[in-house]
């Protein structure tokens, strides 16, 4: 039962793991306009993402605007659409195979072994997932942090990390491991069903 336990919470933290990739994809607060230096008019805030650039002002007015070609964006910002798209098709699919391996569903009954492997399975595809959606966080942090701290770069075009980059490494680090059994051999009959981590 404590087995059975733990596939629940690695699937539903799994899910959460999904649904916070989607979020961050989907959003603008990738990187949010610094106020620094001489820059303290906070009347505008600009805002970027994976698919637009949004302008907030302080009247309340809200304006985005996507990005209108796609062969004119950075290398970056391409690589980091394809990867946070593959991640969701990949959380997506681990949501299907889990849901196939858990021991509460119905599927695949009667077949022990080949349960676990396909709950195994979904447990990898939630951590491939994961890391997908891990490395286009880190490239988009990385360059961030290393724009802010160019000397020469105005202080009116220097951004700081946004709301998606935070929430989405937070995700990232999530347990998404599903736990699966396994049946223990020994001198050729087996025993009872071991609960491990695949």
């Amino acid at each position: 039962m404590a087995s059975a336990a733990l596939e629940l919470m690695g699937f539903f933290l799994g899910l959460f793991g999904m649904l916070g990739t989607l979020v961050a994809t989907v959003l603008p607060y990738w990187q949010i306009s610094a106020h620094i230096g001489s820059n303290i008019v906070t009347a505008v805030a600009n805002m970027r993402g994976l698919w637009m650039e949004c302008v907030y002002q302080s009247t309340g007015a809200f304006q985005c605007e996507t990005y209108n070609s796609m062969l004119a964006l950075p290398t970056d910002l391409q690589a980091s659409r394809a990867l946070m798209v593959i991640s969701l098709v990949l959380s997506v699919l681990a949501v299907a195979v889990a849901v196939l391996g858990m021991q509460c569903t119905l599927c695949l009954e009667g077949s022990g072994a080949v349960k676990s492997r396909v709950a195994g399975t979904g447990g990898g595809l939630f951590l491939a997932a994961g890391f997908l959606s891990l490395i286009p966080v880190s490239w988009t942090t990385h360059e961030v942090v290393q724009t802010f701290y160019q000397p020469n770069l105005p202080a009116s075009m220097k951004f700081e990390l946004g709301e998606c980059l935070y929430g989405q490494r937070l995700v990232c680090r999530l347990p998404c491991r599903l736990p699966c059994r396994r049946a223990v051999f020994h001198g050729g009959r087996d025993s009872a069903e071991v609960p491990h981590v695949c």
